[in-house]
């Protein structure tokens, strides 16, 4: 922008000439001043030194209308100094009040002023201030669009000699051709230069660099071409949060230049701020009118305007690129420049974190298969949790994880502790869960949570992250069997903040861990089921070779007893003989009566001959209340029928002996390739399934794949439920 100061014009005032020699040259000179391809500064000062002087002026101005309703001052020419405050060069004002500038943009026709005493606006008071009185102003019609505005006031009233309009329009033609091809030769010298930086970008970008160099490249090449003094580019964080991923500022520029990787708060009057609250480029053209914390560090560092555009990466947000000016407000079009570099950045990323993603799934499915192999194996579970929380803050590069199991009274065990969370949670720790924490969060919820900001929690976990500087922690429930038996957490620490879908991907280590569980549980399971079995076996063993030996082996050895004596009976003595032998008799009847309770107790011959209904029918006829028995089922496998006949007569000694209940029903049906079996009583309820007596049939019915459910609310009766596939099912 110019500024010139001459003497005045030998002409003067009382220049009334039209197409004199002196409005000729002038025009001559501007023309052929026009012809030379200068710059449009040039121009603008040549125009108004030319037009001031031709008119008698004492100053004359070059004005650019804006978008916002304000104009910004191009070039003024004063004949001898300011008598007050003039506009200053390339600084925008409003368009408000009345004035010249105010009537040209209204009606695109020249204007004149014959006292400028009552016009109200900062236009209007500004030229008060500077002695003006009068004025005449031409529009500069640029390609069919009004472009701006010439303006010479006068320290008098009167608005110069008749015809200062037409004159003043005369010059304005030239300044608006000199502009329109002034213009065409920047947009393809900008275009040309556009190109090639979009071509650096993009051949850079084609190299699959790391991340960072595309970064840097874009800020630096947005820069420069844009005339900028400093270019950055922002990652959109959480919460109004961004960070700072590359800076470029001009050579010898005071910018403070902000950190690599540096965090900030987006206020809502910054340009980075704005972007990431419509999402739209954005243009501030005086950071002065800003109050925010970081608008006033801009200003600080002499920024006076900027221009961002978004960067959108698979239709999201992903940040913003940023150019900032120490001068005047940018070219109009600049944002829309801008965008062709962001688009390009958008491209580098998503290729990027597609690489970053195929990378980072490699990693992940290495990890699981090296937890996979570890439950395979059936490692101790100790050292599969150990594994695991290795493995997850290994992955997600994170300084800390733990794993944690739920109590039943309520508190939490540290399993595991990895990185620096051994510090404050070691292992076998008990964990108060009052107060708030992601391990409370998880317990409470059953789902996923997070935590970013620690320093607002209360709680002995929140005490004790805040000891090792936590910043953000992120757990997942671990689910074993459908019940919540623990957690699986890892933290960052300080500035640090881990990264979204963290919940996901460590749900899938949840999983494993669940399932290593499980597989520990049945085994343990099994292992107990198989030693009850084994212990039940030998007590039957024992209570068969008792009975035997406490009833029919003592009938059988009194009857063999009885018999000799009856053989030594001198057969003289007939009647002591038959005494004899009728003993003998009775004593081999009662033998055989309990040989065949005995044998009834293992395996009743109605099962054998008749199967599940004969038996049935025999245990409800023994039965001392009323039992619905309703059984309808063919013969079946004779290791199912045994189990089903086993449940069915516990379940009724049961209700004769501790129901008190005064009745019950049997059902037995065959559904779903399975035997289906219910006995339900309605007595007092209470019925254990821990019991010596259910849980040996449980035993039982797990060695043929079954299953037991007892439901027994109390005051409510019992119903004992069993299934039995009737083929066991593929491996």
């Amino acid at each position: 922008m110019s500024s010139q100061r001459a003497r005045p014009s030998s002409a003067g005032s009382e220049v009334t000439l039209d197409g004199s020699v002196e409005e000729q040259t002038a025009l001559r000179r501007l023309a052929t001043l026009v012809a030379s391809s200068p710059s449009p500064e040039r121009v603008f000062a040549a125009a108004a030194q030319e037009a001031g002087r031709l008119l008698g002026a004492e100053r004359a101005v070059i004005l650019r209308y804006e978008q916002d309703h304000a104009v910004t001052p191009m070039a003024t020419w004063e004949a001898a100094e300011a008598v007050g405050p003039a506009l200053r060069d390339g600084i925008p004002v409003a368009v408000d009040g009345d004035s010249l500038t105010a009537r040209v943009w209204r009606t695109r026709q020249p204007a004149r002023i014959d006292e400028y005493g009552g016009l109200t606006g900062i236009l209007a008071q500004t030229a008060r201030a500077a002695g003006a009185r009068s004025g005449v102003g031409a529009p500069i019609t640029v390609d069919d669009r009004l472009w701006g505005c010439a303006v010479v006031h006068f320290r008098k009233t009167g608005s110069g000699a008749p015809g200062a309009e037409a004159r003043l329009g005369a010059f304005a033609e030239l300044v608006a051709t000199a502009i329109s091809n002034t213009e065409a030769r920047l947009a393809l010298r900008r275009l040309a230069d556009e190109q090639a930086a979009l071509r650096r970008v993009a051949t850079l970008v084609a190299g699959a660099p790391p991340t960072q160099d595309v970064f840097s490249a874009a800020a630096e090449e947005s820069g420069r071409l844009l005339g900028a003094d400093r270019g950055v580019i922002f990652r959109f964080e959480q919460d109004a949060e961004a960070r700072v991923m590359a800076t470029w500022q001009a050579e010898g520029n005071a910018v403070r230049t902000a950190l690599i990787d540096e965090r900030v708060i987006l206020a809502q009057d910054t340009s980075a701020g704005q972007v990431l609250r419509t999402g739209a480029p954005v243009k501030i053209d005086n950071y002065a009118e800003l109050t925010s914390t970081l608008a006033q560090r801009a200003q600080a560092a002499g920024i006076r305007s900027a221009i961002a555009a978004p960067i959108v990466v698979e239709d999201r947000l992903w940040g913003c690129a940023v150019v900032a000016f120490r001068s005047g407000p940018p070219a109009a079009g600049a944002e829309t420049r801008l965008e062709g570099f962001t688009a390009l950045v958008a491209t580098a990323i998503a290729d990027a974190e597609a690489r970053a993603e195929l990378s980072r799934l490699a990693e992940e499915q290495a990890a699981l298969r090296r937890v996979a192999t570890l439950v395979a194996e059936q490692a101790a579970p100790s050292k599969v949790f150990a594994a695991v929380t290795e493995e997850v803050g290994r992955l997600l590069g994170s300084p800390a994880s733990g794993m944690v199991c739920y109590r039943r009274d309520g508190a939490g065990t540290v399993l595991a502790a990895w990185g620096r969370a051994g510090e404050q949670f070691p292992v076998g720790m008990r964990l108060e869960l009052d107060g708030d924490s992601v391990t409370k969060r998880v317990r409470d919820t059953g789902r996923s949570a997070r935590v970013d900001d620690y320093p607002s929690t209360t709680g002995q976990i929140a005490t004790r992250a805040r000891v090792l500087e936590a910043r953000s922690t992120v757990g997942s429930p671990i689910v074993v069997d459908g019940r919540l038996w623990g957690a699986l957490l890892v933290g960052a620490y300080r500035a640090q903040r881990l990264p979204p879908r963290t919940e996901e991907r460590i749900a899938k280590f949840t999983e494993l861990v669940a399932t290593a569980i499980s597989n520990v549980d049945a085994r343990a399971q099994l292992a107990a089921s198989r030693a009850r079995l084994a212990a039940a076996a030998d007590e039957e063993r024992r209570r068969v070779v008792r009975d035997l030996h406490d009833g029919a082996q003592q009938s059988l050895v009194q009857t063999v007893v009885t018999l000799k004596l009856a053989q030594r009976t001198p057969s003289t003595d007939p009647e002591a003989g038959s005494a004899l032998l009728e003993e003998a008799l009775a004593s081999a009847e009662r033998a055989t009566a309990e040989l065949r309770e005995l044998a009834q107790g293992i395996l009743p011959s109605a099962l054998t001959l008749g199967g599940l209904p004969a038996a049935v029918e025999v245990l409800v006829a023994r039965t001392s209340l009323p039992v619905k028995a309703r059984v309808s089922v063919p013969r079946l496998p004779a290791a199912i029928e045994a189990s089903a006949y086993f449940v069915i007569a516990e379940s009724l000694t049961n209700v004769a002996k501790h129901a008190h209940a005064q009745e019950a029903e049997v059902d037995a049906y065959v559904a779903d390739d399975s035997l289906e079996l219910r006995v339900r009583d309605d007595g007092v309820g209470g019925a254990r399934a821990d019991g010596s007596g259910l849980l040996g049939l449980a035993d039982r019915l797990a060695a043929l794949h079954g299953r037991l459910r007892v439901e027994a609310p109390s005051g409510g009766g019992t119903v004992i439920s069993a299934s039995i596939p009737l083929a066991p099912p593929e491996l």
